[in-house]
């Protein structure tokens, strides 16, 4: 993992109206959320199977996540890296992901080594700025 340190960490705008812009780049809100915190996810770069993804983080302020109304605070984004197996899986579950019973592979590794680390806080700085651009445009965003 490798921590960015841009200027949308502290920042406060509104769920409904900044998924404008999470979607509009790319983003997508990540599985683990919940009604009091969350992130967006954004892939980066997918080559066989490794997947390198920015993830930022945010906590609900007021209201809850289902509520367009509802405030967030973005906190330190991020870098991550996926491995997952490529090719036929050659164990019991392998009939279920034939027929469609499994459909997705866990990840070998959740938080692969990251090379060129310098390339990859590059790409993740670059898509904060035109995230934090997106929101500048539209006036989304509030200091803490």
């Amino acid at each position: 993992m490798l921590t960015l340190q841009t200027e949308l960490e502290g920042q406060i705008a509104s769920f409904g109206v900044v998924s404008n812009c999470i979607r509009e780049l790319g983003y997508h809100l990540g599985g683990n959320w919940d009604y009091h915190k969350g992130c967006f996810d954004h892939m980066l770069c997918r080559e066989e199977g490794e997947t390198i993804y920015i993830r930022i983080p945010f906590i609900v302020t007021e209201g809850e996540l289902d509520d367009h109304d509802a405030s967030i605070k973005f906190g330190t984004p991020y870098i991550i890296k996926h491995v997952v197996h490529v090719g036929l899986d050659r164990d019991e579950s392998s009939l279920l992901d034939a027929t469609g019973f499994s459909q997705f592979q866990q990840p070998i590794d959740t938080d692969g080594t990251i090379i060129d680390k310098n390339r990859w806080i590059h790409a993740g700085e670059v898509a904060v700025e035109n995230l934090v651009d997106c929101m500048h445009a539209q006036q989304l965003l509030k200091s803490s």
